[in-house]
């Protein structure tokens, strides 16, 4: 699969269902990933921040990933969120998921520990040179509290397998800075919804996307339309979304996100300890979000 094809537009940042017993709702699973392949999204992201990957054991992951793998049947990329505070286990994960028939990989920074520059180029060339997977680097400073720079992103674009990079940093500045040094065979993709549309006009391909849970089409039809330079569509279909974009951050991601999604019928409310179902007074603004896009009723 040419990279280009899994590495823009708008790739969803797939929420993980949970049964009332806290297990994998894999028949959620089923649906959700039908969902998106009718519905246009690029590509699906399992196992990421949205993804609760921070609780999932590795079990749990490799037989998520091996679901939706088998239920996108070839239909839509799936790309698996390997990443971790360790070096040895993120590279575990990746070569796991290669094994299991991923198309790619999302490898987001060391968490907590803070490496320095030359740490985070080290760890990234480490988990590259030990998996044949493609590789998206996943800079997200305000989870992890380390800030993946543009000079240590060009030095690893280098790399044969870093094929690209989710950039969650909401400065266009930032996107610009990236695309100038890593050239346009190096994928460059948003990673807020917020500001993605910026990020497109400063050469992002796409997003990677937490609101594509639940608005599919329509972020897919954003990504194209600033694929094909048309502004005016892009600037229309961005006003229209901006009240979603912001209530599904009322709170902490996932937890909004995954009650719209059981607002809309497709999963139940389950979510993992140590985070909580959408608190009861925001429950009603985001309802109205929803019934304002037709995807709940009034």
């Amino acid at each position: 699969m040419q990279f280009r094809l899994m590495f823009n537009g708008s790739i969803v940042a797939l929420v993980t269902p949970f049964t009332d017993a806290d297990e994998i709702d894999f028949a959620a699973v089923d649906r959700l990933v039908d969902f998106h392949c009718r519905n246009g999204s690029d590509g699906l992201i399992i196992a990421g921040t949205t993804g609760e990957s921070a609780t999932l054991q590795r079990e749990e992951f490799l037989d998520l990933l091996t679901r939706v793998i088998e239920t996108a049947a070839g239909r839509i990329p799936v790309l698996a969120g390997t990443g971790s505070a360790s070096t040895a286990v993120a590279i575990e994960h990746t070569v796991a998921a290669c094994e299991r028939g991923a198309d790619g990989a999302l490898v987001v920074t060391p968490y907590y520990n803070k490496p320095t520059q030359r740490g985070l180029e080290a760890h990234f060339s480490a988990i590259a040179d030990a998996a044949d997977l493609d590789l998206l680097l996943y800079n997200v400073p305000s989870r992890t509290a380390v800030d993946l720079l543009p000079a240590t992103v060009e030095r690893l674009a280098a790399h044969r397998r870093i094929v690209g990079i989710k950039e969650a940093v909401p400065d266009a500045a930032r996107i610009e800075e990236l695309c100038a040094r890593c050239g346009p065979e190096f994928a460059i993709l948003s990673g807020d919804d917020r500001s993605c549309l910026d990020a497109m006009r400063q050469g992002a391909s796409g997003v990677v996307s937490v609101a594509a849970n639940v608005i599919p089409g329509h972020m897919h039809g954003l990504c194209m339309a600033a694929a094909q330079q048309d502004w005016n569509e892009a600037e229309a279909l961005n006003s229209a979304l901006t009240a979603i974009f912001e209530v599904l951050m009322i709170e902490t991601n996932p937890i909004p996100v995954k009650w719209a999604l059981f607002e809309m019928g497709l999963v139940g409310p389950g979510i993992r300890l140590p985070l909580t179902r959408l608190s009861q007074e925001y429950r009603e603004s985001l309802r109205l979000s929803l019934a304002d896009l037709h995807l709940v009723q009034d």
